[in-house]
């Protein structure tokens, strides 16, 4: 029962292997790579101020991307292979001033995380200051991770050298959660083509990871990751077990995993070692979407790890994902037809099949229903215009009985993307989310002196003069984008979510049930519950030559930090109301089975089917009635009572439907060019909208 779009086994096997051996690149294994990683191993001393004045003239190589993804003073070791170089003590001082101007200045939701996780990362640098002497590279370093990681904030981390960025540790399968009867157990799921254990296939069921319980093993790793909420942890550190970005987290501690687990009832023992794909473009991975800086690079809503691992995990097990989107890259590239190519085995593929990976229709025992999954809110090439373009058409070619929106797994990206999808879905007018800045004498500096900040200046003044913990909210996305298409889908939506849905994502969450649009069926308790606008240290805050004296200079040996500079609140029912740490709890929560783990969520569906099928329906359209200037309009519905119409945004009409198509007469001829548009109500209550130019 796979929706109709998908394509994850439309190519055969050995054309996979080729897709992700050509993607992936070469693949080390982690043992040999440790001599080459101070974070790696223990021992490594901080280098001579002189040696680092030497090696900080190296110029950087240019990747073309944004300076968040650039690889900056790298060093190299042999056949050129970056090799990260450890800190001085000059430097590791500078890491830590900045952190502390970073968190206690800037940092959206200190006093939160205060508060919510009694932490005090504050005096935990202070202390660091004063210690880091007497530890080496990889005490730091994890240090400064842990430090961040305690916030429990995906939104605001510390990024280790530049050198680390283009590395991620890997183990040949995928390990997911489901229940039988309110128990929670854990299988492989997915196998990847490069697996060289043939005993081991997808359908396996874990019971111990190196000699531990499995559920043991999975809290274990999820104290570690930075989960707003219990759920997103625990779902971070299940991940966590097959998958690392080296930029964010240190090396693991093991070269390899001893995995006991039953096939067929038989107990079974195999040990994978960790490897390691190395490859400089995977650090550019979001180069194309984030732009050069500046506004565009100011309102984004994305937890950059989980974006990377999806995109990794895609390279190392997807080869049909692979192909498509290399191919449709080319497309977009060179065509300028509106309709995608055909691409052999690969069937609905989108034109931007990394935002749009599967869609179509499914048949369940409840009818046939759409459905879409959004992986990601990144736009290829910042195209936020064309991607809500994309949706809209992909939108127009499924079913009007009910659609099954799935954001499982989306790690967010462009906000405005996300608050412009909502109006497709509903006839009600969408409100953007507020956003604000925390009150600090640096946020008010910055407001002053950036043009397109300006109009938190005046609150800010007014939130320090008054004690106020955080400045009036403003929208980033234009209010007026957020309606400039209106409803496209007319049928039941439910919207699919997990505690990987993170920032914009949340975001989306949060304005879908806020506005009424839909039922929302979670398969954790909560969404992942960023609530916050990310910028990151070197392509946001480094641009910010205007203040004087400079607030925030470069970090030392291409470190990074990001952090949540801007919270959000929400909107409707529950205004005022932070996402941060709370997330979205859905409408009904589901529990994963075996069979929505190994045949594409088909028991998923058909739960979001059933929901669908005892949701109203309503459909209306407006046809023209000859030629302009117009006298009247037929309008053709199903659900509703009556309809109410508007010409360039003033009301002209309200009128009783009766019959399923009627033609009314306007009180005034409209002329072309004019915008007309249609809201259908049932006793009472806008169900229905409709837009047509004349």
């Amino acid at each position: 029962m796979p929706a109709t779009g998908s394509y994850r086994t439309s190519i055969s096997a050995i054309e996979m292997l080729e897709e992700i051996r050509t993607a992936a690149g070469p693949v080390k294994g982690l043992r040999e790579l440790r001599n080459e990683l101070p974070t790696a191993r223990s021992g490594d001393e901080p280098r001579r101020e002189k040696a680092a004045e030497e090696f900080s003239q190296a110029e950087p190589p240019d990747f073309g991307g944004p300076a968040e993804f650039s690889m900056a003073n790298e060093g190299a070791g042999a056949a050129g292979v970056a090799v990260p170089a450890v800190l001085t003590h000059a430097e590791r001082l500078t890491v830590i001033d900045q952190a502390l101007v970073v968190l206690q200045d800037l940092y959206a939701h200190l006093p939160l995380k205060r508060a919510l996780h009694a932490v005090d990362p504050i005096q935990r640098l202070r202390l660091l200051r004063m210690r880091h002497a007497s530890m080496d590279e990889r005490s730091f370093q994890s240090e400064m991770i842990d430090i961040f990681v305690g916030l429990r904030d995906l939104h605001t981390n510390y990024t280790l050298p530049y050198a680390y960025w283009s590395k991620f540790a890997f183990l040949p399968f995928r390990v997911e959660e489901y229940y039988v009867n309110k128990q929670r157990k854990y299988l492989v799921s997915w196998v990847s083509p490069v697996n060289p254990n043939a005993e081991l296939a997808a359908g396996a069921e874990i019971t111990h990871w190196n000699g531990a319980p499995i559920d043991l093993a999975v809290m274990r790793n999820a104290n570690r990751e930075a989960g707003s909420n219990p759920e997103a942890r625990r779902a971070r550190g299940l991940d966590a077990l097959t998958l690392r970005w080296l930029g964010a987290s240190v090396p693991p501690d093991e070269d390899w995993v001893t995995l006991t687990y039953v096939v067929d009832g038989e107990v079974r023992e195999s040990r994978f070692s960790w490897s390691v794909v190395e490859k400089a473009d995977l650090s550019e991975l979001l180069a194309a979407g984030f732009g050069d800086g500046g506004e565009v690079a100011t309102a984004l809503g994305l937890d950059v790890k989980t974006e990377l691992l999806r995109r990794v995990r895609k390279v190392l097990f997807d080869g049909a994902a692979v192909r498509a989107e290399r191919e449709m890259a080319l497309y977009r590239a060179t065509a300028d037809a509106p309709e995608p190519p055909v691409i052999a085995g690969i069937d609905n593929v989108s034109i931007m099949p990394d935002v749009y990976p599967r869609f179509g229709t499914v048949d369940t025992p409840n009818g046939t229903v759409g459905y879409i999954r959004i992986a990601t809110f990144v736009a290829p090439n910042g195209n936020i215009s064309g991607a809500v373009n994309e949706f809209v058409r992909i939108l127009r070619t499924l079913p009007v009985q009910g659609l099954i929106l799935d954001v499982r797994g989306n790690g967010g990206g462009h906000i405005n993307f996300g608050e412009r999808l909502l109006q497709t879905l509903t006839p009600h007018p969408i409100t953007p989310e507020p956003f604000h800045f925390a009150t600090t004498s640096l946020t008010l500096r910055i407001a002053q002196s950036v043009p397109w900040l300006s109009q938190w200046d005046k609150p800010l003044q007014t939130a320090l003069a008054t004690g106020a913990g955080f400045s009036q909210g403003f929208p980033l996305t234009d209010p007026a984008a957020c309606n400039d298409v209106g409803q496209v889908y007319q049928g039941p939506v439910v919207l699919v979510t997990d505690a990987f849905c993170y920032s914009t994502t949340d975001i989306f969450a949060a304005g879908f049930q806020d506005h009424g649009i839909g039922t929302i069926l979670g398969c954790h308790d909560n969404t992942g519950a960023g609530g916050a606008n990310v910028w990151d240290y070197r392509q946001v805050l480094e641009g910010f030559v205007q203040i004087q004296p400079a607030p925030f200079p470069p970090l030392p040996g291409g470190t990074g930090m990001r952090v949540a500079a801007r919270r959000s609140t929400r909107v409707g029912s529950q205004s005022g109301v932070p996402l941060e740490d709370l997330g979205v709890v859905p409408d009904e929560r589901y529990s994963m089975t075996r069979t929505d783990l190994l045949e594409q969520n088909r028991d998923l569906i058909e739960r979001a089917a059933a929901i669908l099928a005892g949701e109203p329906k309503q459909s209306l359209s407006l046809q023209r009635v000859g030629t302009p200037p117009m006298g009247s309009v037929q309008v053709t519905s199903t659900g509703i009572d009556r309809v109410d119409l508007s010409v360039n945004g003033r009301p002209v009409l309200s009128s009783d439907i009766a019959a399923a198509s009627s033609v009314l007469p306007l009180p005034n001829a409209i002329a072309a060019g004019s915008k007309l548009t249609a809201w259908g109500f049932r006793k009472g209550a806008l169900v229905v909208s409709a837009r047509l130019t004349v």
